[in-house]
């Protein structure tokens, strides 16, 4: 449609051609074809005005901006008293998580008790422990090419597989280069995670630094009602967060939050804050940042999202210290219809308890390291004692310097008031360190150590003639725990990556930033599409030493049946859990090849190489060299003395059966008159039968085809055999015999024939004769002659004709005598 819109009052500028005269030509057009744009043509520049931008910045408002303060009060009343609740359900658990925050031994104080100067030493169990996991899972998870892999969705193709390649290569470009609090928020988040048994990534993206953004945010920062199942059906997920005065105003000048005034920070800190404070030795009373709490809720606001007064999801940012309500967004998608909660978190747990937070080692092993702390300071105490002992003196007596210990080779003046020196001192009976404790608590760190997964297996207890599979029967009953842990590492990356994924996909630009090694580089979000990113750690496998074995438990097998297996595939997999750099130049594959000739072929193929056949080569040919190869003699004889000559073997006639497949293809297309479907092409179930049972038709066209080559083939050997030539003589022989046979036969019907014929003349004669009783006697005799004479004549036929045949047998009979002479001589 079209509207005419009047022209502005202001004259238009110089060099429009207009016509001031005629306001009809200056009409403004404006056409609207698609009710979400609307383009604006004035004959020299067009203007669009895209209504869903608004939209959008409408959707994404702050909602605290339209209530009053009221409202704004009682929310946040309620919120608080509900934010209080939560960290109440929480209290048995953070009051653990704390106390055992000491046996860290990360504060290094003077103990005055039981005497000043006392052992002061924390058993390393829960610290060696927790650094040994979070080693063995950084490792596994951020190797350092990155750490994502791709996985295709839906059937394979080549252009799949290399959008995957390049996803996986800009997923690892943008956690290793271009996101630098990656590495270091990820080693962070393990440490909490096996410290407290739980640790969170917070996923967003940041406005400022135009990218993606992971956060690692500490358990005691997420609260979480105790009793919710998981982040995504929780009620309720607050974050603490800490803002500074000037951070919170840039914020509050955005637009982002209310520019409402706070007052100066109030250094408010629970008594959780104050122990986590006190036990890692720094002062709570110094902190001077804003407490926001940012709630993730779910409420009916009353202002027209939810029709049916269902609470919908929401996120409520309050100042804890003033409770003031600073912003209220919305967080579903607005293309949601469901209005479903949008995730921003993604929760690490490490030992799944009784509610909504996991143990941790501080929960698990919390008590053996306390323990092994007491019963390792009374052993050093002792030797302490029993080094360096006291005991009583006389009153009377005096040493100088008897406030210091008597150094080596030292000695000192000593005033007895009466007696020998040993009746004014009395020695009180310390014992040696006892062997008992020692054992004791040498059994409760071993026991704390199996527990957690964190003792060291010993190698030299296993054989090194074991079968593989009773090393990773070992291997696994060890690690049992820890590969569990490593799994949950697994799930909760997987949707950490996912998350980021998404954000990657709808707000980076539609170029790469860098050149990619395969395809084009303009399919960004289509290659997004393809594919899923997954952590490329193995949930199975919890460290490299298990991976190793369980290859070489397959490799084992491979040996066995080389046949069913790609070892080349085996090999690189292998390769690449060791780390090994370049693998694809160690150990090419078929895959990677590019069409040869066939005496090309021929050389990798002795040389061990991989080789492809290609559907498009000439297979008839590239059959006739192979085969001429492998029945060349010298070939064969240098090749058997090759301690690999099976391999080559095998390989060969396996590349051979790839040419005989793709030929019986071509001939079968040749029978049909049409190209079949790729041989990967997955087709609609009508499609493959239809094209089955035309298969079938010419499958059997070219068997007979094929029959009746091979038939002609072998009559055509065999009429060079020479005995097949002389049973086929034979054969000729005896059907001239017969066929000899015939025309006498046919010569004696013809004779009984003609006799038939003479004696009906004869019989015709003589009623003639009988008939005519008159008649000359002369002519009587001349017929009577001319009858004779006849008569002679076919009999003389017949003997010169069985003559002429009886001479011809014997010419014949002549002829095979001489053949049969011939070999003979």
């Amino acid at each position: 449609m079209a509207i005419n819109v009047d022209k502005s009052v202001y004259q238009a500028p110089m060099g429009l051609d207009q016509d001031p005269q005629n306001p009809e030509t200056n009409a403004l057009s404006i056409e609207i074809e698609n009710p979400e744009s609307v383009t604006l043509d004035d004959g020299s520049m067009e203007i669009t005005i895209e209504p869903g931008k608004e939209n959008d910045d409408e959707f994404n408002s702050n909602l605290a901006e339209e209530l009053d303060e009221g409202q704004l009060t009682e929310l946040s009343g309620d919120l608080l008293g509900e934010y209080d609740a939560d960290i109440a359900s929480r209290k048995d658990w953070l009051t653990t998580y704390v106390d055992g925050l000491e046996l860290l031994g990360l504060k290094v104080e003077d103990r005055t008790e039981p005497w000043p100067g006392a052992c002061n030493v924390y058993h390393p169990l829960m610290t060696e422990a927790l650094v040994k996991f979070q080693a063995e899972t950084m490792m596994e998870t951020f190797p350092a090419a990155g750490p994502v892999k791709t996985v295709i969705i839906g059937k394979q193709t080549k252009e799949k597989e290399e959008a995957a390649e390049r996803v996986r290569d800009d997923m690892n470009y943008q956690l290793t280069d271009m996101m630098p609090e990656y590495r270091p928020e990820h080693e962070r988040m393990l440490w909490g995670l096996g410290l407290a048994g739980n640790a969170f990534k917070k996923v967003y993206y940041d406005p400022n630094l135009e990218r993606q953004v992971s956060m690692y945010v500490p358990a005691e920062d997420i609260v979480v009602p105790y009793g919710a199942s998981n982040l995504e059906t929780a009620e309720r997920v607050t974050h603490v967060m800490r803002k500074t005065k000037n951070e919170l105003h840039k914020l509050q000048v955005a637009g982002f939050y209310r520019d409402v005034d706070l007052g100066d920070p109030y250094a408010e800190a629970d008594e959780a804050e104050k122990k986590i404070a006190e036990k890692l030795g720094f002062n709570p009373s110094e902190d001077d940042r804003y407490k926001i709490l940012e709630m993730h809720v779910l409420l009916d606001l009353e202002n027209g999202d939810s029709e049916d007064d269902i609470a919908l999801p929401y996120v409520v940012t309050i100042e804890k210290g003033a409770g003031t309500i600073l912003a209220i967004r919305r967080n579903w998608n607005p293309e949601d219809k469901k209005q479903l909660k949008r995730q921003h978190f993604v929760h690490y747990g490490y030992i799944p308890g009784f509610g909504f937070y996991c143990f941790g080692l501080i929960h698990l092993i919390g008590a053996f390291a306390k323990s092994g702390t007491m019963i390792l300071r009374q052993l050093v105490d002792a030797g302490t004692l029993s080094n360096l002992p006291g005991g009583l003196k006389s009153r009377g007596l005096r040493i100088k310097g008897d406030d210091t210990p008597i150094a080596p080779g030292e000695f000192r003046d000593v005033d007895v008031p009466s007696g020998a020196i040993r009746d004014n001192i009395l020695m009180l009976p310390y014992k040696e360190p006892s062997q008992v404790l020692n054992q004791l608590m040498n059994q409760i760190i071993e026991e704390g150590r199996r527990f957690a997964s964190a003792a060291d297996m010993k190698v030299s207890d296993m054989s090194a003639n074991s079968p593989v599979g009773t090393t990773l029967a070992i291997l696994e009953r060890t690690l049992k725990v820890m590969s569990a842990i490593q799994a949950r590492v697994y799930y909760a990356m997987k949707q950490e990556f996912k998350l980021l994924k998404g954000i990657i996909r709808d707000y980076t630009p539609e170029e790469y930033s860098y050149e990619p090694e395969i395809g084009d580089r303009r399919a960004k979000q289509a290659d997004y599409d393809n594919c899923d990113v997954i952590p490329v750690s193995d949930p199975n496998a919890a460290t490299m030493s298990q991976k190793v074995v369980q290859y070489q438990a397959v490799m084992q097998m491979a040996q066995a049946n080389p046949q069913i297996y790609d070892l080349p595939e085996l090999n690189r997999q292998m390769l690449e859990v060791l780390g090994v750099k370049n693998v694809g130049k160690l150990i090419p594959t078929a895959d990677d090849q590019k069409p040869k000739d066939p005496v090309a072929e021929n050389m990798a193929i002795l040389n061990g190489k991989p080789v492809k056949a290609f559907i498009y080569q000439d297979h008839e040919a590239h059959i006739k060299v192979h085969m001429a190869a492998m029945q060349d003699p010298k070939i064969a004889q240098l090749v058997n003395q090759n301690p690999q000559a099976p391999l080559i073997q095998a390989a060969a006639l396996a590349h051979i059966n790839e040419h005989i497949g793709y030929q019986y293809r071509k001939e079968i297309e040749a029978q049909l008159g049409a190209a079949l479907p790729e041989p990967d092409q997955e087709l609609p179930p009508n499609a493959e039968f239809e094209i089955s049972k035309l298969m079938a038709q010419a499958a059997q066209q070219l068997l007979q085809k094929n029959q009746g080559e091979a038939a002609q083939q072998q009559a055509q050997q065999q009429m060079q055999d020479p005995i097949v030539q002389m049973q086929q003589q034979e054969l000729q022989i005896k059907q001239q015999e017969v066929e000899i046979k015939a025309q006498k036969t046919m010569a004696d019907i013809e004779i009984d024939k003609a006799r038939l014929q003479l004696e009906k003349a004869k019989m015709d004669s003589q009623e003639r004769i009988e008939g005519v009783k008159i008649g000359a006697k002369t002519t009587f005799d001349k017929e009577k002659l001319q009858e004779d004479q006849k008569i002679r004549g076919v009999e003389l036929g017949m003997q010169s004709v069985q003559k002429q045949q009886d001479m011809q047998h014997q010419k014949e009979m002549v002829q095979i005598n001489k053949k049969d002479q011939q070999p003979q001589e």
